[in-house]
Order: C-alpha cells, then structure tokens, then sequence
C-alpha cells in the first residue's frame, strides 16, 4: 500500500483529553447515527471495552502532527471457524471529507485480516447514512442487505444495511 497521510494505533488512556474534546467538537457529525463518549466515565467505559479480548480501538492518527482526526473500532471479534468482527468508527468534524478516515479504515481492515487473523469484517449502517455507506464501499465492503431493527440507538430500533469486507486467505491460519 502506497504512503498514506494517516496511521493507526491503538487508543491510548492518555487520549481521553483529545478524544473528548474531539467528540464533542462533532456531535453534529455524529448524531443520529452514533454515540462516541462525550463524558469522562463514558471514555472509561470504552477504553475498559477496547481492552479485552474482543474488541479493539484505533485512534487515526495524521502522520505529520500526530492529531487525532477519527477513531475505529473492531467490535465483538468472534474467533473459531467464524473469524468475525464488526466495524464502527467516527471522525473528527474538522477534519471530515479529506479522506482520513478512508486511509484509516483501509489500514485498520489490512490490520484486522494479517494482525488479528479475521476473515470477516462487518460495517452496519443505517441506510440514510449516505456518508458512512460511501465509505465503506471506498474501501472495498460489499452490500449484502438488510437487518431489520438491528441496533438501538437514540430510543429506537434502527435498520441497518449489511456491508462486508472478506479477506480472500485460504484456511484458517
């Protein structure tokens, strides 16, 4: 892969500050299709999250300041014959639309299918959510369809569209 502009590394306690600050900065981004932590305790409870076995977090660093400019999370890895995570992520209003979160997510996908042995990553996305579709499309996921009230979010149960990214390895090793 060619130089990118960005790199990927692991959320980091130290990150709480900028990642709150960050989240804040762009709830209107966000809002309705994802809740990032906006508070201390939430950023606690995610950082508790991105520590365990099945779940990762990625801030999406720019390479020449070190900015934190979006974060990726691989969620609920399932391992075994399954070999399956899903994806979220959000990106920093100041930053949005520079392609940053493109370069990350294709990283975090290399990541996931050579580092973390997957073989499946799943990104769920409400289907108004034209930015977040176009994406993931950008980064080689494929439409697979539709999950009728598939998530809860902002007292609600929401559809959302099924894209998928498969590494083409053979086997499980």
């Amino acid at each position: 892969m060619a130089e990118t502009r960005v790199y990927i590394r692991p959320v980091k306690a130290s990150d709480r500050r900028e990642l709150l600050a960050l989240n804040l900065a762009s709830r209107e981004l966000h809002y309705p299709w994802i809740s990032p932590p906006l508070t201390p305790h939430m950023f606690k409870v995610y950082f508790r999250r991105t520590q365990r076995d099945d779940h990762a977090g990625y801030a999406v660093c720019l390479r020449e300041s070190h900015e934190i400019v979006g974060v990726i999370n691989v969620n609920n890895m399932i391992k075994g014959a399954l070999r399956s995570a899903s994806v979220g992520y959000y990106a920093a209003l100041a930053h949005a639309g520079k392609g940053y979160m493109r370069e990350g997510l294709i990283g975090v996908k290399e990541h996931a299918f050579r580092e973390l042995g997957l073989h499946r990553l799943e990104a769920n996305i409400q289907p108004a959510n034209k930015a977040s579709i176009r994406l993931v499309r950008s980064c080689g996921f494929e439409h697979e369809g539709l999950s009728r009230d598939f998530l809860y979010i902002e007292g609600a149960w929401r559809d959302h569209e099924r894209w998928a990214a498969i590494n083409d390895r053979v086997g499980l090793t």
